[in-house]
């Protein structure tokens, strides 16, 4: 694994999880000072600099990052486990959307619903690819669900669309998925 991709996912963990690794504050919306990270990062003993932290934010495959308008600032767009408000706008999704899992979730699936766990959100995609990228990080068998949204919709559920375009939304009834 190379070191842009070790790098990434320890902003990943700081950013998303665990900002407290390295002492460091994010504001109630998620954003920290860029220089604050890059020296804390230093300090914890790995390498970065402000060129090494554009290109992880410019390359990063998923584009979990985004800096501000004059990139003092950056946070993760989605994914957190940690309470932050990322300020994200209610909005009208696909009639469908997909959700990528292990398989063996499957029955509790059929009997509970997709849930957000430890997340603020349930990760819906847009395309069949894309949640199966998502479920072939996890080992083994896997399953791709088709979620009604717009049937959703219509019993007041909530959408939102991460700067990333991963769908989010806080529950998924089983009653709304094809199995």
């Amino acid at each position: 694994m190379d070191n842009d991709v070790k790098l990434g996912r320890f902003i990943s963990l700081i950013l998303r999880h665990k900002p407290e690794t390295i002492n460091l504050k994010l504001d109630k919306n998620g954003w920290a000072n860029t220089k604050e990270l890059i020296e804390k990062i230093s300090k914890s003993g790995r390498e970065i600099d402000f060129e090494i932290l554009e290109r992880i934010v410019n390359e990063n495959n998923k584009k979990r990052y985004s800096f501000n308008e004059d990139k003092t600032k950056i946070r993760a767009v989605q994914g957190h486990s940690i309470e932050v408000n990322l300020e994200l706008k209610e909005v009208v999704p696909p009639a469908i959307l997909y959700h990528g899992t292990a398989f063996k979730t499957l029955e509790s699936i059929k009997k509970e619903g997709i849930k957000k766990m430890s997340r603020q959100h349930v990760h819906l995609s847009a395309d069949i690819e894309t949640a199966k990228n998502v479920a072939t990080r996890h080992s083994g068998k896997y399953i791709i669900l088709e979620i009604d949204t717009e049937a959703m919709l219509k019993e007041n559920y909530k959408f939102y669309l991460s700067e990333n375009k991963v769908w989010l939304t806080d529950f998924v009834p089983s009653k709304f998925i094809k199995f």
